[in-house]
């Protein structure tokens, strides 16, 4: 018997909160670079994460995660992380983990390459080099 694919072909939408949308509009768009799909505030904007829709939804009141919750498969690690520093954004430091190491660039024991950052809510964001 063949197993039904439920989900298998369909887009994955994703979904971030704010307590602020212009202030996230303008790291999503204007920092990280993402395209503006539409803007339907007060209750969402919506950009193009490279062919997946990011949401971001308006919140009244957020506590965010402490682990990560949105990330991107980048082609070189350091170039990124040093381009997101140079546009003010810090990279996270976790003792015992990545504290002492250039740009807070750990490695995994599966040999992938992660950097972690906030965005303007403390919503752990990464970004990996597989």
């Amino acid at each position: 018997m063949s197993q039904t694919s439920i989900l298998g072909a369909s887009k994955l939408v994703a979904f971030i909160p704010t307590t602020d949308l212009a202030r996230a509009r303008a790291f999503y768009e204007g920092v990280l670079g993402l395209r503006l799909a539409s803007d339907n505030a007060p209750v969402a904007l919506v950009v193009d994460a490279n062919g997946t829709m990011l949401r971001i939804t308006a919140v009244a009141n957020h506590a965010p995660a402490p682990f990560t919750v949105l990330g991107w498969d980048v082609e070189s690690i350091e170039r990124t992380v040093e381009s997101l520093e140079a546009a003010g954004v810090g990279m996270l430091r976790y003792p015992g983990v990545n504290e002492n190491l250039p740009h807070g660039i750990w490695k995994s024991p599966g040999g992938a390459r992660v950097a972690w950052f906030h965005d303007p809510d403390g919503n752990v964001l990464s970004v990996t080099q597989f």
